[in-house]
């Protein structure tokens, strides 16, 4: 399968919304009543205030998977500075798990970061999703405790940090 990395169009958006509610409350990562579900469908207003990036199969155009990219210093930026650029919400359809759709995305921001002439890239993660970890550190991400964070008490966030 050809994996293709674009701009989400509007056609895009409802399965895009609904593979990351899938990856994240699916894979256990966010309780299904938690307020987070909301922003996480909501595919259209990441597509809008931010950059939404799909993959997407080259034959069909199915969505595959998602990630939404931001600017530091932008709102949907929580832990990369202005000069840095951040991944959001990175979710790949359970159908396609395994066929480098989620490496694909982090690449492409990793390419779009660049393009901007930012000087890298930061961004949090569940201690959790170990299969993503691993996927961040093949691709030169490093952990960086130092900028450790929590959003809410009981939720603590690991930061991976690449320079360019």
């Amino acid at each position: 399968m050809d994996i293709l990395i674009r701009r989400a169009l509007p056609q895009d958006l409802a399965d895009a919304g609904r593979i990351t509610v899938d990856a994240f409350v699916g894979g256990g990562f966010t309780r299904p009543d938690s307020p987070y579900v909301a922003l996480l469908s909501d595919a259209g207003r990441r597509s809008l205030e931010a950059e939404l990036l799909v993959a997407v199969d080259a034959s069909d155009q199915r969505v595959l998977g998602c990630v939404t990219f931001a600017v530091g210093g932008t709102e949907w930026a929580d832990i990369a500075t202005p000069e840095e650029g951040e991944i959001r919400m990175l979710a790949t359809d359970g159908a396609a798990r395994g066929r480098g759709v989620g490496e694909s995305l982090v690449r492409a921001s990793i390419a779009r970061s660049r393009e901007l002439g930012l000087a890298g890239m930061a961004f949090s993660t569940q201690p959790t999703m170990t299969t993503a970890h691993r996927v961040y550190e093949r691709i030169g991400f490093l952990r960086t405790p130092g900028r450790d964070w929590s959003p809410i008490p009981g939720m603590n966030l690991m930061v991976y940090t690449m320079a360019f």
